[in-house]
């Protein structure tokens, strides 16, 4: 592809991902947090309901991200949201990562053709990516049991604050960082562009599940939220 440049692969549970900007590591304390989370003020889960997003939230560069992409996308996962206030869906999302596409800072996601939030990011053209603590996985993970293409009980039961960001996507006030996207391509994996075993594999058997291939989804980093 061209105009891709300053990436370094990185291979994300048998795909691989566009990585860059030299983000360092999670630091290992006897805690077990990062410095990120050592700095950030510590609020029950009350206190954040209470605030506002600015209250929250601070922009911060994209070459700031404090945490290390692999930990991010394949162990907190990624929190995809997209619609309108009235209207919006979230799910979870491991595979992934962000560089710079088309010159411009990126991220990309793989997901399933089926995804009824993979429609409402095409819908919209525009989404969230979401990170939250340890603590949150619990919440996080409920938001992959259920689809919300038929009922939005999934978003109405969920114990995490929705909030609006200053764009207007909707995220979650408990996460620790939100990265907010346009959306500029989406493209279909073809098993004969998989060249190891595993790989072609994979979709040929989650093609025959949903009678559909993954889709690629490309969105340019417009903001970026980290908690105060």
């Amino acid at each position: 592809m061209k105009n891709i440049v300053k990436t370094t692969f990185v291979a994300l549970t048998g795909f691989t991902a566009i990585a860059t900007f030299g983000l360092s590591c999670c630091k290992e304390g006897n805690t077990g947090q990062s410095g990120a989370e050592e700095k950030r003020a510590v609020l029950s889960r009350e206190e954040i309901k209470e605030r506002s997003f600015s209250d929250l939230f601070g922009a911060i560069n994209v070459k700031e991200i404090p945490e290390d992409v692999f930990k991010l996308i394949s162990e907190d996962f990624a929190v995809l949201t997209a619609g309108t206030p009235s209207h919006y869906n979230s799910m979870v999302a491991g595979w992934g990562g962000w560089g710079v596409i088309f010159s411009k800072p990126s991220t990309f996601l793989m997901l399933r053709s089926s995804r009824y939030t993979l429609e409402l990011m095409r819908k919209e053209q525009k989404y969230t990516m979401a990170f939250f603590d340890e603590e949150y996985k619990g919440d996080v993970m409920e938001f992959g049991k259920q689809s919300g293409r038929d009922s939005d009980a999934k978003m109405k039961n969920t114990k995490l604050t929705a909030v609006q960001t200053p764009a207007g996507n909707m995220a979650f006030k408990e996460a620790k960082l939100i990265i907010e996207c346009k959306l500029v391509q989406v493209t279909t994996v073809s098993p004969d562009d998989f060249y190891t075993d595993e790989s072609k594999k994979f979709v040929t058997d989650a093609y025959a599940e949903v009678k559909g291939y993954h889709k690629v989804v490309f969105g340019e980093i417009t903001d970026v939220w980290a908690r105060k």
